[in-house]
This record gives structure tokens, C-alpha cells and sequence, in this order.
């Protein structure tokens, strides 16, 4: 009886830190990407959680690009977005809790990419 109760209790905690660490990847983002030649391009996200979708927008340079079929696994997530010439970018992330950051990794023009976000409290 004990250990059913442990193992109930167990998945209960793991449960709620799953819907904390999804309700805490909502909000603004900022990163940068350093492209081959050494210059650094700002990065935004603004993003919004609801249940396990995932919505929002994604800027570099110009406008905002809207996130499409955005979907949030537990800490890890998936998106796309469409660029100006209507390729897609696929979007893969983890959101790390405990730094409070998002690891992002996304394929554009045949080169993979990888970004660390932090909140954007501006």
C-alpha cells in the first residue's frame, strides 16, 4: 500500500512540474545568431502556451514571422515558421526550467542553427 501511494504521489509531482515548466515558456525571448562571417543578429520570440499548443511570433529581421503548428511535449516543443519567400523553417526547442532559457535548434538553407533564448523583460 505504501509504495503505490509513493508511486502515486511520485507521478502527481512529475505531473505539476511539467505544467509549471510548460506555463513558464510563455512570454517575451531575446538571442542572437552569429552568421559565418561573425555579425551577430538579434533574435525575438514572443510566445503563447495553451494547454500543449503553441502559438506566437519569431523576428530577426523585418516583421514578426507568425508561429505555425507549434506543439509543447513535457519541456520539449516544435514549431515552424514561414519566411518572407514562403519556405518553411522547421523549429525544434527545449525549454530549460532551471536556467530559465530556451534551447532552439532550426535548419534554414541547408545550415542547422542553434540559439539559446533568455526572457526578454522589456
Amino acid at each position: 500500500m505504501k509504495r503505490k501511494i509513493f508511486i502515486t504521489a511520485t507521478l502527481v509531482a512529475c505531473f505539476a512540474v511539467c505544467l509549471a515548466a510548460v506555463a513558464g515558456l510563455g512570454g517575451k525571448w531575446k538571442g542572437s545568431l552569429k552568421d559565418p562571417d561573425g555579425n551577430e543578429h538579434p533574435l525575438h520570440l514572443v510566445l503563447n502556451v495553451n494547454g500543449e499548443a503553441l502559438t506566437g511570433t519569431a523576428q530577426a529581421e523585418g516583421e514578426p514571422l507568425a508561429i505555425n503548428d507549434g506543439k509543447i511535449n513535457g519541456d520539449s516543443f516544435s514549431c515552424n515558421v514561414k519566411d518572407p519567400d514562403g519556405n518553411v523553417i522547421p523549429i525544434d526547442g527545449k525549454y530549460i526550467t532551471a536556467g530559465d532559457s530556451i534551447s532552439l535548434n532550426f535548419t534554414e538553407n541547408d545550415m542547422k542553427h542553434h540559439v539559446t533564448f533568455v526572457r526578454d523583460d522589456k
